[in-house]
C-alpha cells in the first residue's frame, strides 16, 4: 500500500466530483460521508448534496450516513457522479421554521442562480465552479453535458427543484410552531398529525389564513376522534356464575329425596 501511493504522489491528482440523492425522494442529501479506501482520505459532501474528493480510475469510494444504507462505488473514470442513497426506513421529513429572508422563493432564485444551465443559460464553464456568492459549487453544465445527449435529465432536475420549491413553500406555512400553536399538539402526536394531514401545495398557496386556520382546526377535530376509535377499552372480568341450590319443589329434588 505505502509503495503504491508513493507512486499515486508522483503522478497528477485527480478528483471526482458529484451529487448525492435520497433514492426514494430524489431530494439531494448532505452530510454523507465520502471515503476513498484505497488512499484513506475521507470528506462530507456540502448541504447541496455535492462533494469533491481526490481520487483516481480503480480507486473504491464508500458512502455513508446515518438512517441510509452504506453504499460502494468503484471509480471507472474521473466524470461526474450521481450517488442514490437507499433510506433504512420512511424518515419524515424535517420540518424547520424559515426566516423571512429566505422565503421558498428566495431559495428558489438561489437555486436557479446556482443551476443555470438547466434554465437556459451558460454561466459556468468548469465542472467545479466558484459562483460570486457562497462556496464552491458544482457547475450544472458539466453535469448536464456529462449525464444526457438530449437534455432530458436537464428536464428532470428543474422538476427536482420544482418539487424542492413546492415542498418548502408548504413547510414555510405548515411549520412545527405555527400548526403547535393552533391545535396544542406536541411531540409525537404533533409529529403524527402533520403528517397525516399535511396540505397540498395549492391550498397552501392560494388558502387565505381564516380558510388555513379553519382547515387546520378541522383536520384536528378528526385527528382527536379518530384516536379516540381506535383507543382500546379495558377488559371487563366476567361475574362468576354461583350454581343455583335445588329447593325441592321440583322433580329431580323430589327423586333424589325419596
Amino acid at each position: 500500500m505505502s509503495l503504491m501511493l508513493a507512486s499515486r504522489a508522483f503522478s497528477q491528482e485527480k478528483t471526482v466530483a458529484g451529487i448525492i440523492f435520497d433514492k426514494n425522494s430524489k431530494d439531494r442529501i448532505a452530510s454523507v460521508n465520502i471515503r476513498n479506501t484505497t488512499t484513506g482520505i475521507t470528506v462530507y459532501n456540502s448541504l447541496k448534496g455535492e462533494f469533491k474528493i481526490i481520487a483516481q480510475e480503480g480507486d473504491q469510494l464508500i458512502f455513508s450516513r446515518e438512517a441510509y444504507h452504506p453504499d460502494t462505488v468503484k471509480i471507472e473514470s474521473n466524470g461526474p457522479l450521481a450517488i442514490y442513497m437507499a433510506p433504512l426506513a420512511i424518515q419524515l421529513n424535517e420540518v424547520t421554521v424559515h426566516d423571512s429572508v429566505l422565503t421558498p422563493e428566495k431559495r428558489l432564485e438561489a437555486t436557479k442562480q446556482d443551476y443555470t444551465k438547466v434554465y437556459g443559460s451558460l454561466a459556468y464553464d468548469d465542472f467545479l465552479s466558484t459562483p460570486s456568492v457562497g462556496s464552491a459549487g458544482l457547475s450544472i453544465d458539466a453535469l448536464y453535458n456529462a449525464f444526457s445527449r438530449s437534455g432530458r435529465n436537464a428536464s428532470h432536475l428543474r422538476q427536482v427543484i420544482e418539487s424542492d420549491y413546492r415542498q418548502n413553500v408548504i413547510d414555510f406555512r405548515f411549520n412545527r410552531t405555527y400548526v403547535g400553536n393552533i391545535t396544542g399538539l406536541k411531540d409525537d402526536k404533533l409529529t403524527a398529525f402533520m403528517f397525516r394531514y399535511r396540505p397540498g401545495y395549492y391550498s397552501t398557496k392560494n388558502a387565505s389564513e381564516y380558510e388555513f386556520i379553519s382547515s387546520i382546526r378541522a383536520n384536528l377535530k378528526r385527528f382527536l376522534r379518530s384516536n379516540r376509535t381506535f383507543t382500546l377499552q379495558p377488559l371487563e372480568s366476567k361475574k362468576p356464575v354461583t350454581p343455583k341450590v335445588g329447593n325441592g319443589n321440583n322433580a329431580a329434588d323430589r327423586k333424589s329425596g325419596s
